[in-house]
């Protein structure tokens, strides 16, 4: 991963220097699921329970929530601080703050202490969360940018797994080491990626952003084999330099209100899929599976083993999705994951409520089937397609503001769980169930299709570059016509004459796929 300039290192171009990065990217999402699941084996152990004097539900539902209060206010920073000190920059400092919380949660003296390093621990994950999806999108070819942004996830859930594994494997330890140990590990992977984040090479796109356009030139043409030559490299240079431009040139700022007049509509589908992402019910599952086993009839260290077995199973529905994304589309996976979801969430609760024997078995069997689904679905499409909808110029802001609703929806449950599953009991799978159903209507109705689109094109995707030329040929006639009514910027594009906006609702004009998109012909395979 050494850079152009790195003298006598070996160098790695094409797609060995795109997956290396990815990789390495990848811990930072690694890092955020290991800090998810760390805490869902040690809260049940009873080293852990003895030394914070028998936590009620409430006190450890703010000892796992409270980690997403950090995230949520760093995420809605880090769109700036990501325009401001570069996407490697932005890594660094999430995976040095990540490692300072660790370290206090390791060393904890108490339930205070504790909720401190849980915090911090959340200002670096609401930065990594942030910033890995933006490079990952930033430095990804058209085509396989879903696969990657997949297998960036797969990496968020091996490291879920990864914590509840070695969670289980330290509960036979019979001391404070059994919680403390698991708790140390995430400040080495921290250490581990705030070093290797100085030698990857800076987004080329951001570089370009802020008049670097040699330094970003020379990325993209190793990413593209390192070939100064190469057509592809030039191309590629060329959409970027010209979107930038235009942006500049164009009236509209880089404030988020400014963002938010321009781009309202693909503002609000990013931060819908990080909303049910959380309210599709994952953390009922990540945060308290042993809880949730030992509510089912599985009991202490059994509890925790079925929550590992659930993590493996977790693991490998990730990786079919790799391949399927860019070949099936986002849409349908997002469909078909949230009617699974669905049935599996309703048959848990189910289950539970009628109480037979053969209750623990099969609520392990729904929750398996229930995270595998999600692994394959709405657990990482929502970290692609934010990033993906947005334009480079507003691309940090929107995303912080989608990863924010996450955290935001992320404590809300991973807080009201522990209560609700003593109030409602076997109601609250159903509940989640219920979510699910609404998360299938948006993807059905609302979400366009990104498969195959570059960045630079997505414009296309919404209808927007028809939108403009519409409204400039109509501003030109009506210049001509001096009794002619001038029309605001919600005028059509001649494709959708036969539609006004005057017969469609508020939320299908903000949320509505635009029938332009049927016009776009991504590109198409081996074209990149």
């Amino acid at each position: 991963m050494a850079t152009p300039s790195s003298g006598s290192w070996p160098r790695l171009v094409g797609r060995p220097l795109l997956y290396s990065i990815s990789a390495f990217a990848s811990l930072g999402v690694f890092l955020f699921g290991y800090d998810q699941g760390v805490m869902s084996g040690i809260i049940t152990g009873p080293h852990f329970r003895k030394y914070f004097n028998s936590p009620g539900s409430l006190e450890v539902g703010t000892m796992v929530a409270v980690l997403e209060i950090g995230a949520f206010i760093t995420s809605i920073a880090a769109g700036q601080v990501g325009d401001t000190v570069g996407r490697r920059g932005t890594l660094f400092a999430g995976a040095v703050i990540f490692s300072i919380g660790g370290a206090v949660q390791t060393f904890t003296t108490g339930f205070s202490v504790m909720v401190i390093g849980r915090i911090i621990s959340g200002l670096g994950v609401g930065l990594l969360s942030t910033i890995v999806p933006i490079y990952q999108s930033e430095i990804s070819p058209p085509n396989h940018r879903g696969a990657l942004a997949c297998m960036e996830f797969t990496g968020n859930i091996f490291g879920y797994a990864s914590s509840v594994w070695l969670d289980y494997f330290c509960s036979f330890i019979d001391s404070d080491l059994s919680w403390r140990i698991p708790l140390f590990v995430q400040c080495v992977i921290g250490a581990i990626l705030a070093a290797g984040s100085l030698v990857i090479p800076e987004s080329p796109r951001w570089l370009i952003d802020v008049d670097r356009d040699d330094e970003g030139m020379r990325v993209i043409v190793d990413l593209h084999g390192g070939d100064p030559e190469d057509l592809l490299a030039k191309a590629e240079f060329n959409d970027i330099k010209e979107r930038v431009v235009s942006e500049r040139e164009s009236e509209e700022g880089r404030t988020y209100k400014a963002m938010w007049r321009k781009y309202q509509r693909r503002i609000l589908l990013a931060m819908s899929s990080q909303a049910f992402a959380q309210l599709n019910g994952i953390n009922v599952i990540s945060y308290y599976a042993p809880r949730v086993f030992e509510a089912a009839g599985w009991v202490g260290r059994d509890a925790i083993l079925m929550a590992g077995v659930n993590a493996i199973i977790y693991t490998l529905s990730t990786l079919p999705t790799w391949y399927l994304v860019d070949r099936w589309g986002r849409r349908f996976i997002l469909m078909s994951g949230a009617v699974v979801m669905a049935i599996a969430l309703g048959a848990t609760g189910w289950f539970m409520y009628i109480d037979i024997p053969q209750t623990p078995k099969a609520v392990v069997a729904c929750v398996i089937i229930y995270n595998a689904f999600f692994g394959y679905s709405w657990g990482p499409i929502p970290w692609l397609y934010p990033p993906e909808i947005l334009p480079l110029t507003v691309r940090a802001k929107g995303v912080s503001l989608s990863t924010a609703t996450n955290w935001a929806f992320n404590f809300l449950v991973g807080e009201a769980t522990p209560y609700l599953q003593e109030v409602i009991a076997w109601k609250l799978y159903p509940m989640h169930g219920f979510f699910c159903v609404c998360s299938f209507i948006l993807g059905r109705c609302f979400y366009p299709e990104t498969k195959g689109v570059p960045l630079e094109e997505m414009d296309r995707v919404f209808g927007e570059d028809e939108r403009e030329e519409a409204l400039e040929n109509e501003s030109e006639v009506t210049s001509l016509i001096p009794n002619s009514p001038r029309r605001g910027r919600e005028s059509l594009s001649p494709s959708r004459k036969s539609i006004t906006l005057q017969s469609r609702g508020w939320l299908s004009r903000t949320f509505g796929r635009a029938e332009t998109r049927a016009l776009y012909e991504p590109v198409a395979s081996g074209e990149e």
